[in-house]
């Protein structure tokens, strides 16, 4: 008999379980249905309005509040139903307290799909790092590249003004800028 329990143990609900046969929580059982038919749908809606509109949150607090409501039943045996109500409205009032209190207490949650979009904090190392790695990279170019790169994208000079200060034609310049570039990338992807 003891194999059989064990192995079913759904069989013989324990009497602290809602709608037991046994115990005292049928007497809870049969006065939280009633509870929960006189006032369920007006603390719900007192509990949207709380919430600020979010019927999620408000009926997950209105489950917890006939939780708490049938742990309170269940320890007496003659109560007046109709004077639970204030009783109901006090909890949950809490439980919305209790609520706001801890989301405060805890940082915001944050859900990004796009972490391209989220403004990024000064990276010093990582700042440091690029910047030595273009240094070296830059220390790979040929001379003529590597002066033409640094006078337009260091100093922000035009290409006619390098062509001017090197005393070369505004198409050596391009020239070189582009082919620096291309072997700069490659250095750099290296």
């Amino acid at each position: 008999m003891a194999g059989h329990i064990a192995s079913n143990p759904s069989s013989q609900p324990s009497p602290a379980q809602p709608g037991s046969a046994t115990g005292p929580a049928t007497m809870a059982d049969t006065q939280l249905a009633k509870l929960h038919e006189l006032h369920s749908n007006a603390l719900l809606k007192y509990l949207v309005k709380l919430t600020l509109g979010d019927s999620r949150l408000a009926e997950d607090i209105l489950q917890e509040t006939f939780v708490r409501a049938w742990r309170h039943l269940s320890r007496y045996d003659d109560t007046d139903l109709d004077a639970f109500r204030p009783w109901l409205y006090t909890v949950a009032r809490r439980l919305v307290v209790d609520m706001l209190r801890s989301r405060k207490s805890r940082p915001a949650e944050v859900m990004v799909d796009d972490l391209t979009r989220l403004s990024v904090a000064d990276d010093t190392i990582g700042n440091l790092v690029s910047a030595h790695a273009v240094r070296d990279a830059l220390m790979r170019l040929r001379p003529e590249h590597r002066i033409v790169l640094i006078q337009l994208y260091y100093y922000g000079r035009s290409p006619s003004e390098v062509a001017e200060m090197l005393d070369i034609p505004l198409g050596t310049v391009k020239s070189r800028a582009y082919y620096a570039k291309q072997a700069l990338r490659s250095h750099l992807d290296q």
